[in-house]
């Protein structure tokens, strides 16, 4: 077997299929909620004073946090994996075309339906364009690290999941920015292309670049060390996400408290777009051909969001109090119950997947 095999295996693998954080995140979330709501209400100038740590518009409590966040699951994905790619073109085309070319304008387009039409009556009306904000930035960068949980839940190919990964980070490098400012140009929301350009840098390319040293010193040591250093950081992971989430909830406390069905209107749009997608990336995966254990994982990924990124860029661009921060942070409330029953769903039809096409 090779190293990048063993790589594959390792992080693919059956054994310890999800971790205590991951498979309870949406109950850390509901707590959160709970907490943050609670301590904002309790010593609000506490939580000012951490909005007002900022620097060229970027909150440092924040991106300290988001970095704890995001980089040991950046380690995970392997970029020597791409020229896996040509291995399961078709698998990857069509994860490619629901991740890139319907994900974004279709979560555009339901925020649009939903948030400024049917459910506007029941929002405030100054959070309408943030909330859809929120909602396009959740949408526009496919899942990183979640995606091989959900991969090895559902038997997927490990070797296709890892260079589908790979492919999806290099293109949000250049892809993520030019398709947020797109989106909400045409939704008439005005972004500065500064802080836009600044969220790709500190949250995606420093990030990605940071883990890839990480990676290569770890694996210098042996698959050993490897899975260790995977197994002792993973819960930074989730640790760190909570930790901003009690910050945002103690921003938001007020709004959420006035208004408790926002979160309700904001969750529904984001359902719909992962049934939707992850149901269209399987269905074109069995109409081109590709076997199941392919499809799994394919679907997954185009369903599923890097909400960590969302969440970082909604601070960045629009602030801790904003619409748009709350909108990502529904994003993360439903992930794990909604995947869940995605994997589900997608294991319990292979039987049809596999039959015979008349």
């Amino acid at each position: 077997m090779s190293n990048r095999q063993c790589n594959a295996t390792g992080t693919s693998g059956s054994a310890a299929p999800m971790g205590l954080f991951e498979r309870l995140l949406s109950v850390w979330v509901l707590l959160c909620i709970v907490a943050g709501i609670a301590a904002g209400q309790l010593a609000p100038s506490w939580f000012q004073a951490i909005g007002h740590l900022e620097l060229a518009r970027v909150n440092l409590p924040v991106g300290l946090l988001i970095w704890v966040m995001i980089i040991p699951m950046l380690v995970k994905v392997d970029f020597a994996a791409l020229h896996e790619v040509r291995q399961h073109v078709r698998g990857i085309a069509v994860t490619l075309f629901v991740n890139w070319l319907v994900k974004p304008f279709s979560m555009a387009f339901l925020g649009w339906l939903f948030v400024r039409n049917l459910f506007a009556p029941m929002l405030p009306a100054e959070q309408l364009d943030s909330y859809i904000a929120g909602l396009i930035l959740l949408a526009a960068a496919p899942c990183t690290a979640m995606v091989f949980v959900w991969s090895r839940l559902s038997n997927g190919d490990p070797l296709f999941t890892l260079s589908q990964v790979a492919v999806n980070d290099s293109i949000m490098v250049f892809a993520f920015a030019p398709i947020v400012a797109f989106l909400l140009g045409i939704s008439s929301i005005t972004v500065p292309w500064d802080t836009l350009l600044t969220s790709v840098l500190l949250y995606i390319v420093i990030p990605v670049m940071l883990a890839q040293l990480w990676r290569k010193r770890l694996l210098g040591q042996g698959q050993a060390v490897f899975a260790a250093a995977m197994a002792k950081t993973g819960p930074w992971s989730i640790t760190a996400l909570l930790a901003t989430l009690v910050l945002l909830f103690g921003f938001q406390g007020e709004a959420i408290l006035r208004q408790p069905l926002v979160i309700a209107l904001l969750a529904l749009p984001i359902l719909i777009q992962v049934f939707f997608n992850a149901a269209l990336a399987y269905w074109l995966n069995r109409a081109v051909g590709e076997k199941h254990n392919i499809a799994c994982p394919s679907a997954l990924i185009g369903a599923s969001n890097f909400f960590e990124l969302a969440v970082a860029a909604a601070i960045s661009l629009f602030g801790f109090e904003s619409g748009a921060a709350l909108a990502t942070v529904v994003g993360v409330l439903i992930e794990v119950p909604v995947m869940l029953l995605v994997v589900k769903v997608v294991n319990a039809t292979k039987g049809w997947y596999e039959a015979p096409r008349r």
